[in-house]
C-alpha cells in the first residue's frame, strides 16, 4: 500500500480570494514504512503573501521571487503523487487549494481526489479524541511525538511529523507499561511487541533462562505495587 503524506503553506486562507500555493512538502510510506523518498517544493504564487500567513510560516516575498510558479512543478508533483492514499490533516484545505491551482492552468488537469485517495487524519483524530484539541501540536503531545524543531509551520517538516503521528495514532499500542506510564513512552522496562509469523499451525517459542528471570521481576514489581499476588502465579 503506498501512502503520501501532504502539507502545503500558502500565501493566505481563501484560494477564492486570489490565494495561492508557496510550498508543497510530501513523504512516502509503503506498507507504513517510510522509504525516505520525499517530494518538496517552494513556488511563487505571483501575488503578495500576507502578513498574517507570514507570521506562521515565515516564508517572505523575498525568497520566492526566484522559485518557479506552479505550472512548471505540476507535473513532477502529480507524477510523485498519483495514485497514491494521500494522507493530510485537514484534507480540505489542501486539496481545496491544489485543485485551485489545477484551474488555474487551464490545461484539463483532473481533481487531485480523482487520481488520488484522500485520508484526513484531523477528521480521524476527532472521532478518536472527540472534545480534545486535535491540531498537529496537541496530536504530537498525545502520542509523544518530538516536534521540538517546529518553531515555525513548514510543509516537508510538518508532512514528516505528520507521518509519525499518522503511524502512532492508527497503530495500537506499540509499546507494553505495566507502571501505569504512557504507552507510547521508551521508560524502562517497556518492552517492544512484535508480530511472530510461522508455519500455518503455529508453534511455540519457549523462553530463556533470561527471559524467565525478567518475567518474575516483572511480576515481582507487579506484585509489591498492587499489593496482592499476581494472577500469572495462581
Amino acid at each position: 500500500m503506498r501512502q503520501v503524506v501532504l502539507d502545503t503553506e500558502t500565501t493566505g486562507l481563501e484560494p477564492s480570494a486570489g490565494h495561492r500555493i508557496i510550498e508543497i512538502g510530501c513523504v512516502e510510506l509503503i506498507n507504513r514504512k517510510l522509504t525516505g523518498r520525499h517530494y518538496h517544493q517552494y513556488i511563487n504564487p505571483q501575488r503578495e503573501v500576507d502578513q498574517g500567513a507570514m507570521e506562521v510560516h515565515g516564508i517572505t516575498n523575498e525568497f520566492l521571487t526566484d522559485k518557479p510558479v506552479f505550472a512548471r512543478i505540476v507535473n513532477e508533483f502529480i507524477d510523485f503523487v498519483d495514485g497514491a492514499e494521500l494522507v493530510i490533516h485537514n484534507a480540505p484545505f489542501d486539496v481545496g487549494f491544489l485543485n485551485h491551482e489545477f484551474k488555474l492552468l487551464n490545461a484539463g488537469v483532473a481533481p487531485l481526489e480523482s487520481r488520488c485517495g484522500i485520508l484526513d487524519t484531523l477528521k480521524l483524530a476527532r472521532d478518536k479524541h472527540p472534545g480534545q484539541k486535535n491540531n498537529l501540536d496537541a496530536l504530537c503531545k498525545r502520542y509523544g511525538i518530538d516536534n521540538s524543531q517546529r518553531d515555525l509551520h513548514g510543509a516537508l517538516l510538518d508532512s514528516e511529523i505528520l507521518a509519525d503521528v499518522y503511524l502512532m495514532m492508527t497503530g495500537g499500542q506499540t509499546r507494553l507499561a505495566f507502571d501505569g506510564s504512557d504507552s507510547s513512552s521508551s521508560g524502562g522496562g517497556s518492552e517492544t511487541i512484535e508480530a511472530v509469523t510461522g508455519r500455518q499451525g503455529g508453534f511455540v517459542l519457549t523462553a530463556n533462562a533470561k527471559e524467565l528471570e525478567r518475567h518474575e521481576a516483572k511480576l515481582d514489581t507487579i506484585a509489591k505495587k498492587s499489593g496482592d499476588a499476581v494472577i500469572w502465579r495462581r
